[in-house]
């Protein structure tokens, strides 16, 4: 077996018109990443190598293709052995999406919304296998929020088609990612909710609230509706019902706290959502749709103690 090469390829190699080149640039950079000792590579290095990746995505031209390239980059998450180094990765992924979704063509949209969907479920799983562990959520979150973040409240330059996906995504592709792991260890619901909640409170843009609401806060709180009241207009918002978020979510520490029942976990996610519209750094319009939507969410379900 040949030892792993001690630098990654080349983006010129990863972005060749011949496939072959680019699926060993492939390999050769899953096994550059697999040696991983923690060390950190560059920004101008990481960017590179990016760059380099996303042009080898944009080359593969048949749908079986590209659905196999899509799982193995997004496999390169798990390949690295240290969290850290796992999570520098990710966010090259994210800055290099936002930089360049705009010139991304109609054709070629499609596959690139896979692309980002294959992400969001491998950035879960690397979640699971640190056991939601604090500061790597933490890291997590700002990736997504920061400048150059898909969920960045005022960054002029995120596309808001990128941002509307990965609200609709998430919560899909978090059941699935537990559906298939074997950990004990809760998710903590609420954290990973914060940076949405956030975008809610923050976002300039009306429509941006207005997906946010129906396409995960409205669907989230009718997965979390117990069966008895499921009649209700709440429940009857979403047709996925989410199962594994429900059956193993906790508040807020994995560490401390077992999975909570649902009408718990609801309170503790209607609580989030008013703290977050009272907060003085809240934008008026967001304030008053987040407290109609506690206040509807009040009244279709019981959540006195």
């Amino acid at each position: 077996m040949s030892p792993p090469p001690e630098s990654p390829p080349l983006g010129k190699y990863l972005a060749s018109s011949d496939k072959r080149t680019r699926d060993k640039a492939v390999k050769n950079l899953a096994a550059f990443l697999s040696n991983d000792e923690g060390n950190v590579m560059p920004e101008i290095e990481m960017a590179k190598l990016w760059k380099g990746i996303f042009y080898c995505f944009w080359m593969s031209d048949k749908p079986l293709v590209q659905q196999a390239l899509a799982s193995e980059l997004a496999e390169l998450l798990l390949i690295i052995t240290n969290i850290s180094s796992s999570l520098h990765f990710l966010r090259g992924f994210w800055t290099t999406i936002v930089r360049e979704w705009h010139g991304i063509d109609r054709l070629r949209m499609d596959k690139y919304y896979m692309l980002v969907r294959k992400f969001v479920n491998a950035s879960f799983r690397l979640l699971i296998r640190a056991n939601w562990e604090e500061t790597s959520l933490k890291e997590y979150h700002y990736i997504l929020s920061s400048s150059g973040g898909p969920l960045c409240a005022n960054g002029l330059r995120v596309p808001s088609s990128l941002t509307y996906h990965l609200v609709d995504i998430s919560l899909e592709e978090l059941d699935k990612a537990l559906a298939t792991s074997e950990s004990s260890t809760p998710v903590p619901l609420i954290a990973l909710l914060s940076p949405f909640i956030s975008l809610g409170a923050q976002t300039p843009t009306s429509t941006t609230y207005e997906h946010l609401q129906h396409a995960l806060f409205q669907p989230l709180l009718a997965a979390l509706v117990p069966p008895q009241i499921s009649g209700r207009k709440m429940a009857r918002l979403s047709e996925c019902q989410f199962t594994n978020v429900v059956s193993k979510a906790c508040k807020c520490n994995s560490s401390v706290e077992g999975s909570m029942e649902v009408m718990k976990l609801r309170r503790a996610v209607l609580q989030m959502l008013f703290d977050v519209a009272s907060a003085e750094t809240t934008r008026d319009f967001n304030r008053r749709k987040m407290y109609a939507l506690y206040r509807e969410a009040v009244e279709d379900g019981d959540i006195s103690e």
